[in-house]
C-alpha cells in the first residue's frame, strides 16, 4: 500500500480518538491532540483494550483508562508505568484530508501467559 486518505480533519475533534476503517479494510484509530494527529492500531499494547471506548486524551497525553498506561502523543514517550511502546502510521495532512502511510497493518504482540480476565481475577 502506500499513502491513503484517512479522513477529514474536521472529522475527529480535538482531544478526541476516532476508529476509522482505511482501504483495504485495516482499521485505524485517529488520535487529535494538540497540535497534530497520529494513527494508530486501534488497540492498547497491554490487553488489546479498544482504544475508541477505553482512551483519553489531555492535552498531548493519550491514557488507556483499563489500566492507565498513558503516551505522549507528540513524542511518543511512554508515561508513568506504561510498558510498551505506541505504533504509529506515518501521517501527513493534503489539503483537508489526513493521509496515513500503510504498508500492512500495525499490530501488537500480546502474551498469552495470563488467560484470566480482570473479572476472573477479581473473583478467585
Amino acid at each position: 500500500m502506500s499513502w491513503i486518505k484517512v479522513c477529514k480533519t474536521s472529522e475527529v475533534p480535538e482531544n478526541s480518538l476516532k476508529k476509522i476503517w482505511a482501504a483495504g479494510g485495516v482499521p485505524i484509530l485517529v488520535a487529535h491532540y494538540k497540535g497534530g494527529f497520529r494513527a494508530l492500531p486501534p488497540v492498547c499494547p497491554h490487553m488489546e483494550e479498544p482504544l475508541e471506548e477505553s482512551g483519553v486524551i489531555a492535552g498531548c497525553v493519550m491514557t488507556c483508562t483499563k489500566h492507565l498506561w498513558a503516551w505522549d502523543l507528540k513524542t511518543l514517550e511512554m508515561q508513568g508505568e506504561t510498558e510498551k511502546p505506541l505504533k504509529t502510521y506515518e501521517t501527513k495532512i493534503e489539503g483537508d484530508d489526513l493521509m496515513a502511510f500503510v504498508e500492512q497493518e500495525l499490530l501488537y504482540e500480546f502474551d498469552d501467559e495470563d488467560d484470566m480476565d480482570d473479572d476472573s481475577f477479581f473473583n478467585c
